[in-house]
């Protein structure tokens, strides 16, 4: 079989579910068993034309999947995907490089260091700066504090790498009380056990005071990282970064940034303000299928000091050639192997320039705005946060948020998160997608309106096409 046919065959597939994401349902119309039945079943004996694999494979995950490519999927922080972007990544997977070498590998080596250094000009942070693509935020941060790690154990004359972490100084960790989840998840992977705490406002926002107070209780001297927010998970809030990163930086801290989402703010002068000093920290950490909508899997990560990062990140082997002037990617990333994940963030800001960034990331903004105010127009609904970004976070007098939510998943019209905020049962809105519209938006308020007032929902309609939302009578095992 040639290959061809298959691509040809992928590439009808692709298109298909591409063309139908706006009508079709946000949330699967299939669950686990559904799937296991399709898919399930011992190893076959023999093989399959490869046609038809991929026909199988593509009618039979259908009724399963989430389409997060639709304008009215609200769902965590997830974003969709540019066409530049999903061109870039299917190129990616032809050539299929390893995009850790330099020398053997330019092209796409050369692709994620312009990338890089877009990053670097569109989001205002120190040029010069190492800059490695790791596969999401989490990573990002792991990256980010393992330099950290290195870093302020280095400036005390312990070296982690010959020594380990047994018998250490104690590496002291502050974070905000409404930190992501990740940040900790990262500090566990790094050996530096639990963070401390710091109290954060309404908004969810470090308070000055309170890491004031937390600097004044580490001894003078011992080794110190402070975790900064650029967009909190419920609210959007922004960390104030001057203020606080004058004050970690006072006591010799080094200052990490989660920006999953919110670093982005920075690609606009309208938004830049809600991360204004972000520069100064020592590390950053983003995702770029969120606010820049690449394709899955793209985290960034940003460490001022080359050296910390890799010598943080680097191996050497004699087997792996050096690379004169930047080095080889993988001395700034996790992975010794890997997909060149930097060459759709190359298309994705090829394609749009300075202008289209900014205007992507206003526009996602602008329409969380306009959720917000359609949104808290509805009988028992109340914005409970600032909306000050592109989240929005509902409370309902009643309390029915998992009803609620289950509603309007049950409908296929739109798809929002249940969570628990400052003790509260809530939705969380996330607009991450480029593409959403102002008819996303009221086709949203007026499903939650549906589904707040318990009237029936009546579920989006589905594409001419039936059949690919349907899960096969039979399993595609043949």
């Amino acid at each position: 079989m040639s290959d061809d046919a298959v691509l040809q065959r992928a590439l009808a597939h692709a298109r298909e579910w591409r063309a139908g994401a706006p009508e079709h349902p946000v949330g699967p119309s299939a669950g686990l068993e559904e799937m296991l039945a399709t898919f399930g079943g011992p190893l076959p004996e023999r093989g399959a034309d490869p046609v038809t694999v991929v026909d199988e494979l593509a009618t039979g995950a259908a009724p399963g999947l989430l389409n997060i490519q639709s304008g009215r999927f609200f769902g965590w922080v997830m974003g969709g995907t540019l066409p530049a972007a999903l061109g870039a990544d299917w190129l990616v997977s032809a050539w299929d490089q390893n995009a850790g070498l330099r020398d053997a590998m330019p092209a796409t080596a050369v692709l994620e260091e312009v990338a890089g250094d877009w990053l670097l000009e569109l989001l205002d942070l120190p040029r010069g700066a190492d800059v490695g693509f790791v596969t999401g935020a989490t990573m990002a941060n792991f990256t980010g504090l393992a330099a950290a790690r290195f870093a302020v154990l280095d400036r005390v004359g312990w070296d982690v790498h010959r020594d380990g972490l047994t018998g250490a100084p104690r590496v002291h960790v502050l974070v905000g009380a409404e930190r992501h989840d990740t940040v900790d998840l990262a500090l566990r992977y790094l050996g530096l056990g639990a963070p401390t705490a710091v109290a954060a406002d309404s908004q969810g926002r470090m308070d000055p005071a309170a890491l004031a107070a937390a600097l004044r209780d580490v001894p003078d001297g011992e080794p110190l990282v402070v975790c900064l927010q650029a967009g909190n998970l419920h609210s959007g809030a922004f960390d104030a970064f001057p203020d606080l990163v004058s004050a970690a930086h006072d006591r010799g801290a080094w200052v990490h940034v989660d920006g999953a989402f919110g670093l982005w703010a920075r690609a606009t002068p309208r938004l830049a303000h809600l991360a204004a000093g972000v520069e100064a920290a020592d590390s950053w950490a983003t995702d770029a299928h969120k606010t820049l909508n690449v394709t899955y899997d793209c985290g960034i990560v940003v460490v001022r000091d080359p050296l910390a990062m890799r010598s943080a990140m680097g191996v050497h082997a004699s087997y792996l050639p050096d690379a004169p002037g930047p080095g080889n990617p993988f001395e700034r990333v996790p992975e010794l192997s890997r997909r060149a994940r930097g060459v759709p963030v190359w298309a994705a800001l090829r394609s749009l320039g300075r202008e289209g960034a900014a205007e992507q990331v206003e526009r996602l903004a602008a329409c969380a705005r306009h959720l917000a105010d359609g949104l808290a127009g509805l009988p028992g609904v109340e914005v409970l946060n600032d909306v000050v970004y592109t989240q929005v976070c509902l409370g309902l007098d009643d309390g029915r948020v998992e009803e609620v939510c289950a509603t309007l998943t049950r409908s296929g019209e739109v798809w929002m998160s249940p969570s628990l905020w400052r003790g509260r049962p809530v939705i969380r809105v996330s607009v991450s997608n480029a593409a959403t519209t102002e008819d996303d938006v009221r086709r949203t308020v007026e499903a939650v309106r549906r589904a707040v007032s318990g009237q029936s929902a009546e579920t989006s309609e589905r594409s001419p096409d039936q059949s690919v939302w349907k899960t096969p009578s039979r399993s595609v095992r043949r």
